[in-house]
């Protein structure tokens, strides 16, 4: 489901059906009919009564009688269209004005019930109409949610790096098997930007499949991918699909692939040479029918150089390699970001938000960006709620100024010192210092501090 859409509410709750016919007698027998099925209904006396109606609430569907005084079914069709209401619409006619129906149905209806009603009739015909609109519905909001998060135009940018990463990312993205790797610090992007590929091959919303293979215990990860079998191993009560299961036919995106265990480097190098894959306790080949792009802030080579990860595997998935660059190599970007966020906000929160002033934005421009665009986000949605009706102002960003002054804090082997007292000191505490340092030159970013001081994450946390 969409985040933020009304869908599940709507599917819950009784449809809203506008009932429209001149006649007493007939009106009251479809009224009753509907209202048994389980639908709200509304009876409208007239064509015009129906209009005011319309224009006081939403239906989920109109059935009109064709023939009525003053105004007719189809002109009240035609009456809607001219208003913009796209509600589906039934018309109802006598036996033997097929004619008539077909016009309708020319003309936007979409189907048409004939009198005298049969109740099995017209339950299935309403039912087809409504589930069949709130489909056509659902198809609009998902690709106006694409459009807005994963599509070419989320990602703005001035930066000629970035412009030609884009470039390759559009081209790439014609090639529906091509394996991609995508490189960046954390908060850059990198799931915005291989989501935006897998939709512009796909153009679907399905089969976009993550996995953060730092944040599943080494235990778990063999079956969070590969999926299992019953009695695979002990707690395996019932077979379970993995996520190569789920991405077929779109996209396996795996995050942080610099932390995947040299075993199961090994077995996800065979899925993609071979292009299937086992569950785990099971010997039933499956196709792997996915892409895969992969995605990491550490660097791979110098990895491959220290034997914590496989040659054959790195060769394998960087096919395409793409670098997003880090927030602070794209400072002159800001002023597009913050309007792109103020932007979604604007929609989000309900408010004016006039924009921002031109001294937060310079305050903005001369920060370091230890969380990148995700921290950008996240300072604009802060000062977004805090205003009200006003411009963004400096004091509105929750910038620390410890924080927007780097060079500060002192980095590991610059101008590291650490007075020793003469009782001594333990290891650990002096590990705690230097831990305590990196988290803030990282602003608490956990996989920056790691990488800053060369140690994987794990042993960074433990």
């Amino acid at each position: 489901m969409i985040p933020g859409s009304n869908t599940e509410d709507r599917e819950n709750s009784p449809a809203t059906v506008l009932v429209v016919d001149d006649e007493p007698v007939s009106l009251h027998l479809i009224e009753r009919i509907l209202k048994k099925i389980g639908f709200m209904v509304f009876p409208a006396t007239g064509a015009q009564q129906a209009l005011e109606f319309l224009g006081q609430r939403k239906f989920d569907l109109v059935i009109s009688d064709l023939y009525m005084p003053q105004m007719d079914g189809i002109k009240l069709l035609e009456e809607m269209r001219r208003h913009e209401l796209n509600t589906p619409f039934i018309i109802v006619t006598a036996s033997g004005s097929i004619g008539s129906a077909v016009d309708a149905m020319r003309k936007g209806a979409c189907d048409y019930l004939e009198k005298p009603y049969n109740p099995e009739t017209l339950k299935f015909t309403v039912n087809r109409a409504i589930e069949h609109h709130r489909a056509l519905s659902e198809n609009r909001q998902i690709k106006e949610y694409l459009k807005e998060n994963f599509t070419p135009l989320n990602i703005v940018t001035v930066c000629p790096a970035m412009k030609a990463t884009l470039e390759i990312a559009a081209k790439v993205a014609a090639s529906h098997q091509t394996t991609v790797a995508i490189y960046g610090e954390s908060g850059t992007g990198k799931e915005v930007l291989a989501k935006a590929i897998h939709f512009a091959s796909t153009g679907v919303p399905s089969g976009f499949v993550a996995v953060n293979c730092a944040a599943i215990p080494e235990s778990l990860l063999e079956s969070e991918l590969f999926g299992h079998v019953r009695g695979a191993f002990t707690g395996a009560d019932k077979d379970r699909e993995g996520k190569f299961s789920l991405a077929c036919g779109g996209t396996l995106f795996l995050d942080e692939i610099g932390d995947m265990p040299l075993l199961l480097q090994t077995k996800l190098l065979r899925v993609l040479e071979e292009r299937t894959f086992e569950k785990v306790g099971s010997n039933r080949s499956l196709p792997a029918d996915f892409r895969v792009i992969v995605a990491t802030h550490r660097d791979l080579a110098e990895m491959v150089r220290k034997g914590t990860f496989r040659e054959d595997l790195y060769h394998r998935i960087n096919v395409v390699p793409l670098l997003v660059p880090p927030l602070r190599e794209r400072l002159a970007d800001i002023p597009q970001l913050t309007d792109h966020f103020l932007d979604q906000f604007r929609r989000h929160h309900g408010k004016s938000l006039p924009g921002i002033s031109r001294k937060a934005i310079e305050q903005l421009t001369s920060y370091h960006w230890p969380g990148n665009i995700r921290e950008l986000r996240n300072i604009l949605e802060y000062a977004a709620i805090l205003v009200s009706d006003e411009l963004i102002r400096p004091e509105h960003l929750r910038i620390n100024a410890i924080e927007n002054n780097p060079s500060d804090t002192p980095l590991p082997g610059v101008n590291f010192n650490i007075t020793l007292p003469e009782e001594g000191v333990s290891l650990e505490a002096i590990t705690g210092q230097v831990l305590q340092m990196a988290l803030q030159r990282c602003g608490g970013n956990k996989s920056q501090a790691a990488a800053l001081l060369k140690v994987d994450r794990k042993r960074f946390y433990r």
